[in-house]
């Protein structure tokens, strides 16, 4: 060691072990501990050397309001206990707070229909993704509410919408169906059906009456067209 690290440690123990008389009936405790250390303490205790939260501005400002001073929405300071005191008495209020309304919202929710996208054998070991970027869309006039999905591998050309009523109690015609882009987008029926296949990469509801889709050429060559086009919902 350095003359300067003992010069260090020795200023250490001087500014925070001097001897307190005042601690002397706290169960042995004759010196004051170090003053950051005793914050991070996992204990019920009060710290030994409590902050000194004279001429602290926000203190003087709450003592001197009178609607703050007792208003429930501040979180009550307790400035004789550590920081894990403080940590289990606002997670114990956060808790509270999140419990009526995740019994309320729970009991609200139930199934309204079931309906079977794809199996899967039951040997394999690793259940393969087969359901991608699904995006939802609720239309407030219609009061329908969409979801937008494609199936990987058997339909990868195909986009599916499923619609459903925000009113379960009531149903839709054509609650779900498939929108194949494939290779509509050659220019005469002379084309061969392979030439210009399209997938989809990723799909939007643009408002309510459109879809904005991102396709991309399936065939395995450089320079993929990418193509953006917006269908409507009819």
């Amino acid at each position: 060691m350095t003359q300067k690290d003992i010069t260090f440690v020795a200023d250490f123990l001087t500014e925070h072990f001097n001897e307190a008389p005042e601690l002397y009936n706290r169960k042995g405790k004759y010196f004051n501990v170090e003053r950051v250390g005793q914050y991070l303490k996992d204990e019920d205790d009060d710290l030994v050397s409590p902050p000194n939260t004279e001429g602290n501005q926000w203190f003087n400002f709450l003592k001197d309001s009178t609607h703050l001073k007792e208003s429930p929405l501040l979180f009550p300071y307790y400035p004789e206990k550590s920081l894990h005191f403080v940590k289990r008495q606002m997670e114990g209020v956060i808790d509270q707070c999140l419990q009526k309304p995740a019994d309320v919202i729970g009991k609200s929710v139930h199934q309204a229909a079931c309906m079977s996208l794809y199996k899967i054998s039951q040997s394999e070991d690793s259940t393969p993704q087969l359901f991608k970027l699904p995006f939802l869309w609720n239309d407030k006039t219609s009061n329908l509410h969409y979801v937008l999905f494609t199936m990987l591998e058997n339909s990868i050309s195909k986009i599916h919408i499923l619609r459903r009523h925000t009113d379960t109690s009531r149903s839709v015609s054509n609650g779900i169906l498939a929108v194949e882009f494939g290779n509509f987008l050659n220019g005469s029926i002379n084309e061969s059906s392979d030439s210009r296949c399209y997938s989809c990469l990723d799909a939007h509801f643009y408002d309510d009456e459109t879809v904005t889709v991102v396709l991309k050429e399936s065939v395995q060559q450089e320079g993929k067209e990418r193509v953006l086009a917006q269908l409507p919902l009819s």
